[in-house]
């Protein structure tokens, strides 16, 4: 299935027909798709008057770098700075990681948003892409904060998402512009890169995003064209029955597959659930490549639909926020002295 882009702040007539079309699960949406909180809800309750309730809505709502909606909600420092904190107090960077993902989710769930593609798990090693978005270089640090958020983003009624399964961090390219290719051996990603994945999905994680990078030593497809990274490794070896869920099919690393439809049916082929067509100048190609498959969402993605949660008024009447919002958000002076 296809989760698509959409141009601007409303439904255009065209993309209308988009949301009805085979295939179909969802939108995700991005910066030119925000102008207030009450333009979003409309934007969100159109998309599901036109498409159904049961159409996914999506963002990338990490914090620090990556935040698509910023005023109107709280800005979230980068993940970074909460794995600034665990080197000297690991409790408390425990609990900053659980009440930032709460704020987070529950600002987008009073919203109409369904999930955040969140949190990032990759190690932080220097990949140009990452940076910041990465909590820390130190696997078993990571695997604890990511624990933790996984638990704040389920009290906040939303399902997560880990990405870049299996590892991002490591590798010098960013793939929005160029190929990647981590030379490492799959042992060497075992030891390191796969714990924070291992240990989240036994705290039954919904989703998993694949990384656009080749790992040669496992297999010469980058890892969400690869049935060795997929079915074998992480279906059947780490026993994951979530959503699978690739990368942009728009970022320069997706184009070892060809043209956008090739790149649709390949990661499909692979084993993925859901491919993400994000720019609306790829959606009608993508939409050709899925024609005559099913609109009904299967288990794994139906698991993504976000949980009855309170609206605005209800979370600014809520002093518990307060308090994690005052927390969350003073990280950023400790990031800006870091």
């Amino acid at each position: 299935m296809l989760m698509i882009g959409i141009t601007g702040i409303e439904l255009a007539e065209r993309e209308k027909s988009w949301l009805i079309a085979d295939g179909v699960a969802g939108v995700l949406l991005f910066a030119r798709n925000y102008q207030s909180r009450e333009q979003l809800i409309a934007l969100c309750e159109s998309i599901r008057d036109v498409g159904g309730d049961h159409l996914l809505i999506a963002v990338d709502q990490e914090g620090g770098p990556v935040q698509r909606f910023r005023d109107g909600f709280t800005r979230l420092p980068p993940l970074a700075a909460v794995g600034a904190i665990h080197d000297c107090d690991p409790d408390e960077a425990v609990r900053l990681a659980e009440e930032h993902a709460w704020v987070m989710a529950s600002e987008l769930r009073a919203s109409g948003v369904d999930f955040s593609f969140a949190p990032v798990i990759d190690l932080a090693r220097g990949n140009a892409a990452i940076g910041l978005r990465a909590f820390h270089a130190n696997p078993a640090v990571v695997s604890e904060l990511s624990q933790a958020y996984v638990r704040g983003m389920h009290l906040g009624g939303m399902a997560a998402v880990l990405k870049h399964f299996p590892g991002h961090g490591s590798v010098a390219a960013d793939t929005h512009r160029a190929k990647a290719i981590d030379p490492r051996s799959l042992d060497e990603i075992r030891r390191d890169d796969l714990l924070p994945f291992i240990d989240c999905i036994e705290a039954r994680v919904e989703a998993i995003m694949m990384a656009h990078v080749i790992y040669p030593t496992v297999d010469a497809h980058p890892a969400g064209y690869s049935k060795i990274w997929i079915e074998q490794i992480l279906r059947s070896e780490l026993n994951f029955r979530g959503a699978v869920i690739s990368d942009d099919i728009s970022m320069a690393a997706a184009g070892a597959a060809g043209s956008v439809s090739e790149r649709v049916r390949g990661h499909l082929d692979a084993g993925c659930d859901l491919v993400l067509a994000c720019f609306p100048d790829v959606v009608d190609e993508a939409l050709a490549a899925v024609r005559g498959e099913s609109r009904t969402l299967p288990p794994q993605l139906a698991a993504l639909r976000g949980e009855l949660t309170a609206e605005w008024a209800g979370l600014l009447d809520n002093p518990q926020r307060d308090r994690f919002v005052a927390r969350i958000t003073a990280l950023h002076a400790t990031q800006e002295t870091s």
